[in-house]
């Protein structure tokens, strides 16, 4: 069996994808750790030996390394329940994906980092003046998904899916960006649904 390595920093959403995803489907997990505030993804080592765009996560596969949260997650769970064996169901799930990173992850996971990592004190005058804009697209990706997910219970066809977790990791932490959560109903009860899966791991 493969050996796999997850370089991670926990307090990420992204790296958080990777471990749900692996815990559902029984893939153990390594971790190694970086703190990305101090800078330790973009020394000569990192970039030279895990990866050159000096992010995480980065999922190694014995001696390969795979950039990228839904490409990671992907790759753990082929052949498994969590990728839909319709075509369509299928393809819906990436555009879910999709709409996390381009849609969900800017803005949600943005303010989260800075309001609660960084501090607001603390922001340069150029991200205090995308504050307002990125509170306002992150309430308009909350309530899209709070209109789809009312009266269904997942993204995607009638279980979990990559769509499901993609989406989990920054939206259950939401209020740490201060989004109310108790806005969306349906987003809600999905979050427990999800946090109520068989083999779910919390985020470290």
């Amino acid at each position: 069996m493969a050996r796999y390595i997850l370089h991670e920093d926990p307090r990420s959403g992204n790296c958080y994808k990777i471990k749900l995803t692996a815990a559902l489907v029984g893939i153990p997990l390594e971790v190694r750790q970086y703190d990305i505030m101090a800078g330790e993804t973009r020394t000569p080592e990192f970039l030279g030996n895990v990866n050159a765009n000096g992010r995480i996560p980065v999922l190694q596969i014995d001696d390969r390394f795979l950039p990228e949260s839904n490409a990671a997650c992907w790759y753990l769970a082929e052949d498994s329940a969590l990728i839909p064996n319709d075509r369509f169901d299928r393809a819906d799930m990436l555009r879910w994906m999709f709409f996390e990173q381009y849609n969900h992850e800017p803005n949600v996971a943005t303010l989260r980092f800075w309001l609660h990592f960084v501090g607001e004190a603390n922001l340069s005058k150029q991200q205090r003046a995308q504050l307002m804009a990125k509170r306002i697209a992150g309430c308009d990706a909350l309530s899209l998904m709070d209109r789809h997910l009312a009266g269904r219970d997942w993204f995607v066809g009638g279980g979990p899916t990559l769509a499901d977790i993609a989406l989990y990791a920054y939206t259950h932490v939401a209020e740490e960006g201060g989004f109310g959560l108790a806005d969306y109903p349906a987003v809600e009860a999905w979050l427990a649904r999800v946090a109520a899966l068989p083999r779910y791991v919390a985020m470290s």
